[in-house]
């Protein structure tokens, strides 16, 4: 019997089970053994086929490898997911929307800012492509970034206001009057010349009023336009670069920094500790910290701290900026402190001219009403009741008529229009001498300064900085392939250079130059570490990821930055900044040959010392430090390392002293005015600086108190501050507040005070000056916006330039008040003599009318456009007390006063017989002589002082047209229109008596500046203490 036996029928299915177990594995392996015989056979049969292919002659055809098939993804949750949107079909009013209203519900339906930037077709690297087409599509779908402004007042607005003007409503009825009556005496064909000789009179001196204030309208309107045509840096096919403000279009990337405008509504895409003031849009002054749970930026609202970069999603008027903007008209006609005095100065002069003209009113009523005037033929004017109505009506029109021309005359309204001109003209030609003002009143303020008060770095210098020296510990590195260099130095430099800095590389091709964006120094640096080190910024930065940036600020004059190499725990502290300062934080140093060793005192002495000698050769020492630290477990390290760093290096950045800089600060302190120089640098490379420039003199003891670093200013007390403050001529090491301290102590000295400055920090001592003036080039905009003038080129010589132009407004006004008084003066003494003596005024409404118009318009336009002179820099300031009118020109303006009001009156009650003439010949021998003598006192009052009045006149070839302008038209009045002016023609002979005894005020104008005047020296003294 077999040793078989019978099982339990549960020891049955047990084994069953095991059984099924076994096939099913046993057939697996089977279905798998199948397969990879099939495919070994497939193998070799197309292993075989191919080779007879390739043993044939003929050629390979080819086919596709890949077939590419651009799959969209589809957010499920999105409810836009029933229509993918595009370019075309994102609806800018929701983008407007999601920003100004901070609303992330609406930015998520979008896929948050990355599929945002996917819709608006933009590279979150390389930014838009640029192309033409492709900006102007964007414009044509999202708009321009330009907002509507307010439509400027028109021409007929000007004539309107000028009509305003209650004297000329006056002298209009007394016209409109006496036409009325004339008509009606003498009919339509004579009855209309004095009514409408008056009116016509008053239609030429409005139009030209008119027409000079539309054109400095239209003047201020460019300039308004040019300030705020900001420079913004976008990221444009990979490539940053400046563009303006008006060309920025939605789906472009914006680098944005410290002092910066946003230019429009945008999201934050990356950067670092970037903070926003939105007090210009919320009225809230609390900064705003911008990151990826706030990313809402917007337009007009400014960069305080950090850096970054901005997806742009609208522009233009979609913005709240544009909307707020197009509603608020920049008002650039403001009241200066100088036409303020000049309005004063009007509405005194107007008093007295009313009250001569009220007398000269009620003198010659009375004298026609008692019998005492008579006409042409001798007779009585005014007979009782045997005159008639008419006639009555006709001359006491004729009279008022008179009295009001005689206010016309005596309000000198040329003075604020004078100003309005000067200022104007000086704006234009101060903005083709690099100069844009941004505020009228500084134009006039300049020309006051006794003290400016200059940043070093691209004012004095060219901005154009270059690394000429690189120490490697104690030892300078002259290779400039630095070939020697040990292999970990060279790596840990390239990585100090990369990760630490805001500036960008831009090198399309291999064998391309780089382009390189970002301040002087950052520029200066890069293009060291690309060229010299061989440095690439983009592979070292793709290897890190970046933990905390501490942006550089002018406090701590030091950047740094936190960063993690990729799959390491290992994190880099890399520190850049002033060389003693990152001296200071460093325990050991790198030599040359890469290695490590501790920095004792006597060693950190001799660091010390090559930067002291660094300094000296006008170098900017900047050093590199960092330090390594391993990462705790699961806490990651947020704040940088400030101790205990190893010193990688120093470099020295040459940066040249401008062509003429020590000229234009020897004019200025021939001018009175002094130089005092706060820059950041240390105080070696401040005092080599400032003898280069010729601030500091080598003979002078340099060891005195004329060189200061801030903190030591800043420590002192408020009187040792007050007592040194005009001997310290250089602060180095100065922090912004150290700025504001000066400028506070030097008003309350007295001084004028005038500041350059071009960070935002800079922008309370902008606003404490007298004169703020920003830099057009590196000046941050909100520099730019605490400031009165924009130095469009950076360039000292054009604070200069600034300064004799303040001179040159100041000094043209005076020229025009003592050409104007003169007239008003002359003008009423003569009337008002005339009057009470004979009962009638030498000169008519339309003649007195033209002599307004002579010396109003033209006489101020062509004493307000003379140019600057090397003369205005001899003088002294101003001064903030110094009167407006000052003694020499009282001198000069009353003696010739006096002259034309004594020939004058001898012509008006002795000409007939002197002549042999009749009263219309000798009336316009009167008005001749009168308008000849303004013209040759314009002469006068082109120098005050000079006795040569001729000097640099062919210069002002409008100031040359003007005057033969004004003899043609007056030879036009005399001699064609008899009628309207009420004149005569006159012979040769009487020309050459006009002429000659208008010539006359140049001889008694030379003679009367031989006159000394008293308290002239002691004024200048006043002045230019």
């Amino acid at each position: 019997m077999s040793t078989m036996r019978f099982r339990k029928p549960s020891e049955i299915a047990i084994c069953d089970e095991g059984q099924e177990d076994w096939w099913s594995v046993s057939k697996t392996h089977k279905r798998r053994w199948r397969t990879a015989f099939t495919a070994i056979s497939f193998t070799r049969l197309l292993f075989s086929l191919s080779k007879k292919v390739l043993d044939k002659d003929g050629s390979l055809l080819r086919t596709l490898s890949y077939v590419a098939i651009d799959v969209q993804r589809i957010n499920e949750d999105s409810p836009l997911d029933s229509k993918a949107i595009t370019l075309l079909t994102v609806d800018p009013t929701k983008l407007r929307d999601t920003v100004r209203d901070k609303n992330f519900e609406s930015l998520s339906e979008f896929g948050g800012v990355k599929e945002l930037a996917l819709i608006l077709e933009t590279d979150v690297k390389n930014g838009i492509n640029g192309s033409e087409d492709d900006l102007i599509h964007r414009q044509n779908v999202f708009g321009a970034n330009k907002y509507h402004k307010p439509p400027p007042k028109r021409f007929i607005r000007f004539v309107l206001d000028a009509l305003k003007d209650t004297t000329i409503i006056i002298l209009l009825a007394c016209a409109v009057l006496s036409l009325g009556f004339g008509i009606k005496q003498h009919g339509w064909k004579d009855g209309w010349y004095d009514g409408g000789s008056i009116i016509l009179a008053v239609f030429l001196v409005v139009s030209v009023s008119a027409v000079s204030d539309f054109k400095q309208s239209k003047q201020f309107q460019k300039l308004s336009t040019k300030s705020s045509d900001i420079t913004v840096q976008v990221v444009r096919d990979g490539r940053r670069q400046p563009i303006s403000i008006f060309d920025v279009v939605v789906g472009d990337i914006v680098y944005l920094k410290i002092g910066d405008q946003i230019p429009s509504d945008g999201l934050f895409l990356e950067g670092h500790s970037l903070k926003v003031d939105e007090s210009s849009m919320t009225g809230e002054s609390d900064q705003i910290e911008i990151n990826q749970r706030n990313p809402f930026m917007l337009s007009g609202t400014k960069v305080t701290d950090g850096f970054g970069f901005m997806l742009v999603t609208s522009v233009g008027m979609n913005t709240a900026w544009g909307e707020m903007m197009s509603s608020i008209n920049r008002d650039l006609n403001e009241e200066t402190p100088l036409q303020a005095r000049l309005n004063k100065l009007t509405s005194y002069i107007g008093k007295i001219g009313l009250l001569v003209a009220a007398l000269v009113l009620l003198v010659m009523l009375i004298r026609y009403f008692t019998g005492n005037t008579r006409d042409d033929k001798g007779n009585k004017e005014f007979n009782g009741s045997k005159t008639k109505f008419d006639d009555v009506m006709n001359v006491v029109v004729s009279i008022v008529s008179a009295a009001v021309t005689i206010i016309v005359v005596a309000i000198p309204e040329g003075l604020p229009l004078a100003v309005t001109l000067t200022l104007a003209y000086s704006m234009k030609c101060m903005m083709a001498d690099h100069a844009m003002v941004r505020k009228l009143s500084s134009c006039e303020t300049m020309g006051s300064a006794t003290i400016i008060c200059t940043d070093k770095t691209g004012t004095l210098t060219l901005n154009e900085m270059k690394v000429t020296e690189f120490w490697l510990g104690k030892e300078a590195v002259k290779d400039a392939t630095f070939a020697g260099l040990a292999g970990n130095i060279l790596k840990i430099l390239h990585q100090a250079v990369s990760l630490n800095t805001t500036a960008t590389v831009y090198k399309p091709h291999s064998i391309s130059v780089p382009e390189i964006s970002g301040s002087p120094t950052e520029k200066a640096i890069l293009s060291w570490a690309v060229l010299n080190l061989d440095m690439s910024i983009d592979e070292v930065k793709q290897n890190y990821h970046t933990i905390h940036v501490e942006a550089f600020n002018s406090e701590k004059k030091r950047s740094g930055v936190l960063v993690k190499r990729n799959n390491e725990k290992i994190i880099h502290t890399h520190w850049k900044g002033a060389a003693e300062m990152i001296l200071a934080m460093c325990s050991s140093y790198y030599d040359r040959e890469g290695v490590l060793k501790v920095m004792d005192e006597e060693e950190r002495l001799q660091l010390e010392d090559i930067i002291k000698n660094m300094a000296q050769k006008s170098l900017r020492c900047i050093a590199f430090a960092y330090k390594e630290v391993e990462e705790e477990s699961g806490q990651a390290l947020e704040k940088l390392e400030e101790n205990g760093l190893t010193l990688l290096g120093f470099v020295g950045l040459k940066d040249p002293c401008r062509p003429g800089v020590s000229a234009a600060v020897e004019s200025c302190r021939a001018a009175g005015v002094n130089i005092k120089m706060i820059t950041g640098d240390n105080v070696h490379t401040a005092r080599a600086i400032a003898l280069e420039c010729k601030i500091l003199n080598p003979d002078e003891d340099l060891d005195n108190e004329a060189v200061v670093e801030g903190v030591q200013f800043r420590n002192y007390s408020p009187e040792e501050r007050m007592e040194k403050i005009d001997k310290i001529l250089v602060m180095a090491r100065s922090s912004p507040f150290d700025k504001l301290l000066m400028v506070q102590c030097l008003k309350k000295k007295g001084h004028v005070v005038a500041v350059t400055g071009d960070g935002t920090n800079d922008a309370p001592a902008l606003k404490e000056a007298d004169i703020g003036l920003s830099m057009g080039i590196q000046g941050t905009e909100v520099a730019k916006e605490s400031s009165d003038i924009v130095i469009l080129d950076d360039n000292f010589t054009s604070v200069i330039t600034v300064l004799r132009w303040g001179r040159c407004v100041y000094t043209n006004i005076q020229k025009f008040i003592q050409f104007q008084l003169t007239v008003n003066v002359a003008a009423l003494v003569i009337n008002f003599v005339a009057a009470v003596s004979s009962g009638k005024v030498p000169l008519t409404a339309v003649q007195l009318l033209w002599v307004n118009l002579i010396m109003d318009t033209l006489g101020a336009l062509a004493l307000a456009t003379e140019k600057p002179t090397n003369d205005l820099m001899a003088n002294p300031p101003i001064g903030r007390s110094k009167p407006l009118i000052t003694k020499i020109m009282w001198r000069n303006l009353m003696a010739q006063a006096v002259y034309q009001v004594t020939i004058l009156l001898v012509l008006q009650f002795k000409g007939k017989s002197i002549f042999g003439v009749k009263e219309s010949i000798k009336s316009t021998l009167i008005f001749n002589t009168f308008v000849l003598c303004q013209v040759f006192n314009e002469f006068n009052a082109r120098k005050l002082e000079k006795k040569n009045i001729f000097k640099g006149i062919l210069k002002n070839k409008l100031f040359i047209a003007i005057v033969g302008i004004t003899i043609v038209l007056q030879m036009v009045m005399v001699e064609f229109l008899k009628r309207f002016a009420n004149t005569e023609r006159l012979d040769w002979g009487q020309w050459g008596v006009c002429i000659g005894l208008a010539a006359l005020s140049w001889p008694i104008g030379w003679l009367v500046k031989c006159i000394p005047v008293s308290g002239k020296q002691l004024g200048n003294q006043r002045a230019s203490m």
